[in-house]
């Protein structure tokens, strides 16, 4: 059996990232275009676009994307796809822009040009009604939302060629990769159904059990780690990959895991971000994806299975990759192991109700921590990380604590 197919009519990665001959004549172009600047969401999304992990978008949406993605979870050419990925900048820079103009793509924290897109359309949105779909709420305390509400008043619209992949390649060396990297991987183990397993947390107890549950029904899992911005408080990937890599090494059968890591930033949108995540993981070649409770979640936004039901909502066929919906897992003390809501008779009093948000609060505030909760090497390498930090870190927790 072969993996699934990239998403879209055609079903082939589409990566936009130029090289060779035509990325040097790409860059020297650039030095002569008007600048545009992105922000991290921004580039994190051209990256994404370049490597193939949006495929089988060709750049930036227009204004009739917009309104399908946002209202009906679908493009003008009827492609199935849950969050509009834009670019905005001022009325002002606009204005400037000719219609057809081919303008740099520059990263706004490091200056380095990412890309040239070729400007078909400009156009404004309704930030609020973006934010009400997408996340629905129109919150400010919400990340997402404020990201939203924060772009520049006009949106970009065309076709895009990526000129980099940024910090990602070198700085996340061995688990950074891309869609056909991650395939080559899959194809060589000889794996044709693999559950991607999202994370921007180190694995608990929880996660560890949700993977080898995944493991039980198909070949393998692919740990797939977030390299983007996170919120205050989320632990950075280095010390993540370390605690992953440990867990594995010490708790998974060889060659039933495989780990990379991708360039986004979290939107934190819940249900839709999960099937947004459905979709890249697609074109990473993963089957299914792993779908806990409170899927990409943030405060008490969302219930904690609404990333289950909207993929019962979205159209038949929309999307290769299918969910692999888990119950809220737990350890249970008269079970005497990790179990489900579906496994276990038992009551509130004996369950160890597990969240990564509880885990960092209780780790950033010196408390010892039960290794019914995380293996001791796991904590062993967060506790160190912890009592390295110079400033406290004040982690809130909320109804639906995060995984």
């Amino acid at each position: 059996m072969a993996l699934v197919n990239p998403h879209g009519k055609d079903k082939k990665l589409k990566p936009l990232l130029l090289e060779g001959d035509e990325l040097k004549a790409a860059k020297e172009k650039a030095k002569s275009l008007t600048q545009v600047k992105l922000t991290s969401r921004e580039t994190g999304d051209l990256i994404m676009l370049g490597i193939g992990g949006f495929t089988p978008l060709e750049g930036f949406m227009g204004s009739a994307d917009w309104k399908g993605v946002v209202d009906n979870y679908t493009m003008a050419d009827g492609t199935f796809w849950p969050i509009p990925i834009t670019l905005s900048t001022t009325k002002g820079q606009a204005d400037s822009i000719k219609d057809g103009e081919e303008v740099a793509l520059v990263d706004e924290e490091s200056g380095e040009t990412m890309g040239i897109m070729t400007v078909q359309e400009k156009y404004t949105i309704d930030k609020e009604h973006e934010c009400k779909q997408v996340f629905r709420t129109t919150d400010m305390e919400h990340p997402g939302v404020a990201k939203v509400m924060e772009q520049e008043e006009v949106n970009l619209a065309g076709p895009v060629k990526v000129l980099s992949q940024g910090i990602f390649p070198t700085e996340y060396k061995g688990i950074y990769m891309t869609p056909a990297e991650s395939r080559k991987i899959f194809e060589d183990k000889g794996w044709s159904t693999v559950a991607a397993f999202q994370t921007r947390n180190p694995m608990h107890r929880s996660h560890e059990f949700l993977a080898k549950i995944a493991i039980e029904v198909c070949d393998g899992v692919f740990i797939h780690m977030l390299l983007g911005k996170l919120k205050p408080g989320d632990i950075p990937a280095d010390v993540r990959q370390s605690a992953i890599d440990t867990l594995i090494e010490n708790y998974f059968v060889k060659d039933t895991v495989a780990i990379g890591g991708y360039p986004l930033d979290m939107r934190y949108a819940g249900p839709r971000e999960a099937l947004l995540h459905a979709v890249f993981r697609q074109n990473f070649g993963c089957s299914h994806l792993i779908v806990g409770r409170d899927h990409a979640g943030v405060g008490d936004y969302y219930g904690p299975f609404d990333a289950h039901h909207i993929f019962d909502e979205i159209p038949e066929g929309a999307l290769e990759t299918q969910p692999l919906k888990i119950d809220w897992t737990f350890w249970c003390d008269k079970c005497d192991g990790m179990a489900s809501m579906k496994t276990c008779p038992h009551g509130k009093e004996d369950r160890l109700i597990l969240s990564g948000t509880k885990l960092r609060k209780m780790l950033s505030e010196g408390e010892e921590v039960s290794d019914k909760f995380s293996r001791p090497e796991v904590l062993k390498i967060l506790s160190e990380y912890y009592q390295g930090l110079t400033e406290k870190v004040e982690i809130k927790m909320h109804k639906h604590a995060e995984g």
